[in-house]
């Protein structure tokens, strides 16, 4: 499928499952009049098929653009997990010699075992992109990176699914990570009248 095809096919699920006007509190805690819970598209079977095709065209796409390697892809859980799951299955998919290797970051460090933070496959000196569903404030992303660089690892950039336009990918790049996104808060929603 092209990516033009994909990508409208994409925003057609997100607007259809994932994104509800009225009023809510966000995980900041911020009040908004939108809700954007991509886990109902990246867990929804063919939303997973599209999510994993156009992340991992941006993947590449971008990596190629700022010359960095790419070695696994994974975020803080729960939202970034089907992404990073479904982009490494369509890297396999594609032939990709390695595939991209997927990785989960707990919230919190196992209390049992071998008390990991990271599950999955990454390493210690893999470089990696950091997955996101949305960005709002940019606050878990950045606690996934901290994560991250904590057990060694290098952080490539971030891709996300939905950037809010509320200042968060601004933040994560003041802090020297670059982040692209698939689609923006204004490629969702005519801010003047909702979805």
């Amino acid at each position: 499928m092209s990516t033009a095809a994909a990508r409208f096919e994409l925003r057609s699920i997100l607007l259809g499952k994932s994104v509800k006007t009225g009023d809510f509190t966000l995980a900041s805690g911020a009040k908004s009049n939108l809700y954007v819970d991509c886990r109902v598209t990246t867990f929804d079977s063919r939303g997973a098929v599209l999510v994993g095709q156009l992340m991992h065209e941006m993947v590449r796409s971008e990596q190629a653009k700022l010359g960095v390697a790419v070695d696994a892809i994974g975020g803080l859980t729960l939202g970034a997990d089907p992404i990073s799951l479904s982009t490494a299955m369509t890297s396999s998919i594609a032939g990709d010699a390695p595939p991209i290797r997927c990785f989960v970051v707990r919230k919190e460090a196992k209390g049992h075992g071998r008390g990991k933070r990271i599950e999955g496959n990454f390493n210690a000196g893999d470089s990696v992109v950091v997955a996101e569903d949305v960005i709002t404030t940019g606050d878990s992303t950045l606690k996934a990176i901290a994560a991250i660089e904590e057990e060694g690892g290098k952080i490539a950039f971030v891709a996300v699914l939905v950037d809010r336009e509320e200042g968060g990918k601004a933040k994560i790049e003041e802090k020297g990570y670059p982040v692209v996104a698939l689609f923006k808060r204004s490629e969702l929603v005519d801010v003047t009248t909702g979805p």
